[in-house]
């Protein structure tokens, strides 16, 4: 038997350092060759890190949210044959309950015997279990040290958890029962505290927020848009194309009054180097669209959405949200915007105050449409009103630019012809 370390690769791109964002095994399991050890966090998106070899897990090299540099020990594996490190260095961060690590041929499932008593974790033991188990322990309201694990190492399962639970543990942490005539309350009180450390994708997202309102001074500029024709527009083109084009929303009609716009108004289209002292305007416009998905929030790009119409605006835009929300979005996907359009869609609100998505100088935030009551040619007439909520960078972009900017975009879009006219 032999030991295997495996180290953290070279991503390419000039990454210099990860961070581990979940564990997709534990000390004492036994790993296949090109099965996924870890999910890494780059700073633009999450990497699955396969294992090259065939093993037993020895060791992690870090805990989860920990910083890993390229090139720092990943993993240290147990394997057939001489490895290639030498058997007696001390595994960095070995957890405690990988005391007795069985070698590979010895890596069969529990017995009945050790099935019929798992022992749960010692006094300041950290438990061990997979991401999912946790996660399914943090919503049911189960504490894993007091959990019993059978599997290798004592490892929880959700077997392990479904047994807990059944016998009448669980439940959500912190809830205090109680009399309501003897307590004085009507309902039970509720004094649980939950800490989690922020990660991954989390962690990226605060980091670039606090950096661009820390290093930018923003103003945002608020006008209200008659939509009317222009979700006209987008319903008779619907009628007529949806069948061999797709259906459009007003997003990439959006996207085709932003590239008008930024035509007439070229400094809005640019990345601020506040360090170099540099602006750098574009004549391709890279659109990053903010995506909402369940690890937060993400800004794919729409490569030259100048070279585009409707439908192809609408298409990348697609195939793009559903890349960032399954996670296969690659770093090219997320990267390389020049402005970024931003909407929360129904919950758009009245207005907002987007954040500028560094180093970018500018970000166009879109509200809800709502139908009320407008005075048109002296006559009270119901027409779909939606706000343009938009923030600039104010080293670079002057308000009567960014009021300019806006009023172009309001010309386009209650005026949508005008949107197919060069």
């Amino acid at each position: 038997m032999g030991i295997h370390v495996i180290k953290m690769p070279d991503l390419g791109e000039g990454i210099a350092e990860v961070e581990i964002v979940a564990w997709r095994v534990q000390p004492g399991e036994l790993v296949t060759e090109d099965q996924v050890l870890a999910d890494v966090m780059t700073d633009k998106a999450t990497v699955e890190i396969p294992s090259p070899v065939r093993g037993i897990v020895l060791a992690l090299g870090g805990a989860v949210g920990a910083a890993l540099a390229v090139g720092a020990e990943l993993i240290r594996l147990q394997v057939d044959g001489g490895g290639n490190a030498v058997a007696d260095l001390t595994p960095p961060e070995a957890p405690a309950a990988a005391h007795q690590v069985p070698a590979i041929a010895e890596a069969a499932p529990l017995s009945a015997s050790q099935d019929a008593a798992p022992a749960s974790c010692a006094p300041g033991e950290k438990p061990l279990a997979a991401p999912a188990v946790r996660q399914r322990a943090w919503d049911l309201g189960v504490e894993l040290q007091h959990v019993s694990g059978s599997g290798p190492a004592r490892r929880i399962t959700h077997a392990d958890l479904d047994a807990y639970v059944a016998r009448g543990h669980g439940g959500a942490s912190g809830d205090v029962g109680g009399s309501a005539g003897a307590s004085g309350h009507r309902y039970a009180e509720r004094q649980g505290e939950h800490a989690a450390p922020l990660i991954g994708l989390r962690r990226k997202i605060a980091e670039k927020m606090q950096d661009a309102m820390r290093r930018i001074p923003h103003f945002s500029y608020v006008e209200e848009i008659d939509v009317t024709e222009i979700d006209a527009l987008r319903q008779q083109l619907n009628t007529r194309w949806s069948g061999e084009r797709g259906r459009l929303t007003l997003l990439p009609l959006l996207m085709r009054a932003l590239v008008l716009g930024v035509r007439d108004f070229p400094q809005v289209n640019a990345r601020f180097d506040d360090e170099a002292g540099i602006v750098t305007s574009f004549d391709a416009v890279h659109i990053g669209i903010a995506t909402q998905t369940e690890a937060g929030l993400m800004v794919p790009v729409v490569r030259h959405a100048e070279a585009r119409d409707p439908w192809s605006n609408a298409a990348e835009v697609a195939r793009l949200a559903t890349a960032a929300r399954a996670g296969r979005a690659v770093r090219d996907d997320l990267s390389g915007s020049t402005i970024t359009l931003t909407s929360l869609g129904a919950l758009g609100g009245v207005a907002t105050t987007p954040i500028i998505n560094h180093p970018e100088v500018a970000i166009v935030g879109v509200n809800r449409i709502v139908l009320r009551p407008v005075i048109r040619d002296d006559a009270v007439a119901a027409r779909k009103m939606m706000n343009l909520s938009c923030s600039f960078d104010h080293r670079i972009i002057d308000g009567v630019v960014a009021a300019q900017f806006v009023q172009a975009l309001r010309g386009y879009l209650e005026c949508p012809a005008m949107l197919f006219v060069e």
